[in-house]
């Protein structure tokens, strides 16, 4: 009985459907039916041979209108114009209806984020040693460029003695401030000298915050920290940037004659703008006094300050302040663009453009400077400077005696002098 049911059939006589139908092929015992079957796995003439032509869209109809790939490395475009090329751009921001018009920051002045191992590493140190730097405090945007070396010998960082809280409030400067800083750690200066030794730089920065809280000012100990690391590193280059000591002429000498090589002091800003920029309690004449006793209790020590531009001076203010820094035989001058910080600091009153940087590089230059660094992103600690008077400096020490503006020439096109508005 079972022999003579239909093999499509289950045993309880219902049919069978397969679950699988749905991608056979009909069931045909004709050859022409399975030869059809056959020409999806075969190419024939039925088959179309391209696609439609698809129309083009607007972005890719400009697109092919423009220069091509070739137009851009050719190089016989003629460069733009400076009015072009530093043509700042604005933006509307804010919800519809409450929008205001803001300027975009020049392409000049944008840096990259910080993530190199190297600046990882640096750092590390610093946090693990307790130890402080303008780089972060003061948001300098070449923190990336000169933590950013191919390695920590090749890196350069700026350590700010006395802690990370100033006691005076510049409208300029981002550090935090208080009238009662925490106190200063006796440690400070052998954790100084240990991360510098581990570092092996040829030159170093040392900088702090205003203390007037203190007595000296905080002298006695930015002496200590430079007299630690000359012993653990003798043949080290030391700058040291500092206050003013509230005009104490006492306190400016205890550092000048610690050991240091480099003696800085910055003027900031012209002497009409100083009262806006500054504190009250830092003036401009007071700076330059400053500046003027670091050379009197060391006369062979080069003596150094920095000017920001875009602040609203004007060029006679500029010309003014140039005189009044040789008049007191300061060797060297940097220009850099004022940036602002935060939305509590004083605004950008104008970008300068970086042709007008290389035209007071040029004047001070002719003016007797030793060492002239000027350019958008440049900082009073800005490491090609660095480098070019630390070879002033071994030239020194070698005997050669001082160098000027003929060994400048040299530097330059040995790449040790700034090169202006690059990072």
């Amino acid at each position: 009985m079972a022999a003579t049911l239909p093999r499509y059939r289950c045993l309880n006589g219902h049919p069978w459907s397969s679950p699988f139908k749905v991608f056979l092929p009909p069931t045909s015992t004709s050859a022409s039916t399975s030869a059809a079957s056959r020409t999806f796995a075969t190419t024939t003439d039925d088959l179309p041979t391209s696609k439609p032509r698809v129309r083009a869209t607007t972005f890719a109809d400009k697109l092919n209108a423009g220069p091509s790939f070739s137009d851009f490395v050719s190089g016989n475009e003629p460069p733009l114009e400076p009015s072009e090329a530093y043509a700042l751009k604005t933006a509307l921001v804010g919800p519809k209806g409450k929008q205001k018009q803001i300027t975009r920051l020049p392409s000049w002045l944008k840096t990259p984020i910080p993530d190199s191992s190297s600046y990882k590493k640096i750092k590390n140190d610093l946090r693990g040693l307790n130890l402080h730097t303008v780089c972060e405090e003061a948001r300098c945007p070449n923190i990336s460029d000169c933590w950013g070396g191919s390695s920590k010998s090749a890196a350069t960082a700026t350590i700010m003695l006395m802690g990370d809280t100033c006691t005076r409030g510049c409208r300029f400067c981002s550090v935090k401030t208080s009238k009662t800083p925490p106190p200063l750690d006796p440690h400070e200066p052998e954790h100084t000298a240990e991360a510098l030794s581990r570092w092996g730089l040829g030159y170093v920065v040392l900088t702090s915050v205003d203390r007037d809280d203190l007595a000296d000012g905080g002298a006695h100990h930015f002496a200590e920290t430079v007299r630690k690391i000359k012993s653990k590193a003798p043949t080290i280059l030391v700058e040291c940037l500092t206050g003013d000591y509230a005009g104490d002429l006492e306190m400016v000498k205890v550092v000048a004659t610690s050991g240091l090589d480099v003696y800085a002091h910055n003027i900031e800003t012209v002497e009409a703008l100083t009262p806006q920029v500054r504190d009250r309690r830092a003036t401009f004449r007071q700076s330059l006094s400053v500046l003027k006793a670091a050379k009197a209790a060391q006369p062979g020590l080069i003596t150094k300050t920095s000017i920001m531009l875009g602040l609203g001076e004007t060029e006679d203010q500029i010309w003014d302040a140039l005189r009044e820094l040789r008049a007191i035989a300061v060797d060297v001058v940097t220009f850099g663009q004022y940036m602002r910080p935060t939305k509590r600091h004083m605004a950008v009153h104008e970008y300068v453009t970086p042709d007008v940087f290389e035209q007071w590089r040029v004047r001070a230059l002719e003016m007797g400077f030793l060492y002239v660094a000027s350019g958008p992103l440049v900082r009073s600690s800005y490491r090609a400077g660095e480098a070019f008077i630390e070879n002033v400096l071994k030239k020194r020490r070698a005997g050669r005696g001082e160098t000027a503006n003929a060994d400048l020439a040299g530097d330059i096109t040995d790449g040790k002098s700034v090169q202006v508005g690059k990072i």
